[in-house]
């Protein structure tokens, strides 16, 4: 469907799928350095490669890469709600709250695209 048929002007509500909502590249760039954060701490084996402090009974290298754990998933989720506030949400279909979709619309629709 090309851009200029995107929109059905009877009805003003339809959505124009050709057209993306602008992303806030800032707020990516902040959650990809979340992500990236227990990639480099974990890599960098030097800074935990030692038996001391002890916790429990386990030596630092066991609990520091442990505490990571919980710490990737915090800053996973953390990533995750930053992305859906960067990319606002856009409905996927254009039926509206009381349209029906059919396969006669569809083929309509590839119809349309091969003129």
């Amino acid at each position: 469907m090309s851009s200029v048929h995107a929109v059905d002007p009877d009805r003003p509500d339809a959505v124009d799928h050709d057209t993306v909502p602008p992303a806030r590249t800032g707020l990516l760039v902040l959650a990809g350095v979340l992500l990236a954060l227990p990639v480099i701490a974990l890599m960098w084996v030097s800074s935990y490669s030692r038996d001391e402090p002890r916790l429990g009974g386990f030596p630092f290298f066991i609990w520091y890469q442990f505490l990571w754990v919980f710490l990737t998933s915090a800053l996973t989720y953390t990533a995750y709600r930053i992305v859906l506030v960067a990319r606002p949400h856009r409905p996927m279909d254009d039926l509206g709250q009381h349209g029906e979709w059919s396969a006669d619309d569809a083929r309509a629709d590839v119809r349309e695209e091969q003129r």
